[in-house]
């Protein structure tokens, strides 16, 4: 398989001849093999494996995203990705950075929504003035 991971501002890796990959979905570990049938899935927070004869086996982390498989060709869509060679680091990295950056956001589209709905309420209170 050719493994593309794509991120918001360029390609991250590009891997040919990939002999497996191992994906983190919402329902659990997803794997794929060469002749696997296409597929889409969510990716959420987690590791992504995939091993290759050059390298063996590779783990990358990588934010929420999806992953499309069509053929021989699977492209991996996500926010952010880190490789690292020791699978504890990565997984500590994915706990501490991937996963409070979420809350950070989540807090952030909140305050948002609050000040959105505010404005709203203060334009209809002056329409209504008028």
């Amino acid at each position: 398989m050719n493994l593309k991971i794509l991120l918001p501002f360029g390609v991250f890796a590009e891997k040919t001849e990939v002999a497996r990959i191992v994906a983190e979905t919402s329902t659990g570990s997803y794997g794929l093999l060469p002749n696997r049938l296409d597929c889409v899935a969510a990716l959420v927070p987690g590791i992504l494996a995939f091993e290759t004869k050059e390298e063996g086996e590779v783990y990358v982390a990588v934010d929420e995203g999806i992953l499309i498989k069509t053929g021989v060709e699977v492209l991996v869509s996500v926010r952010n990705a880190i490789t690292g060679a020791d699978l504890a680091t990565l997984h500590e990295t994915v706990v501490n950075a991937f996963l409070n950056l979420d809350a950070q956001e989540r807090d952030a589209r909140l305050m948002m929504a609050k000040m959105e709905s505010g404005f709203i309420r203060r334009l209809m209170e002056f329409h209504h003035e008028r």
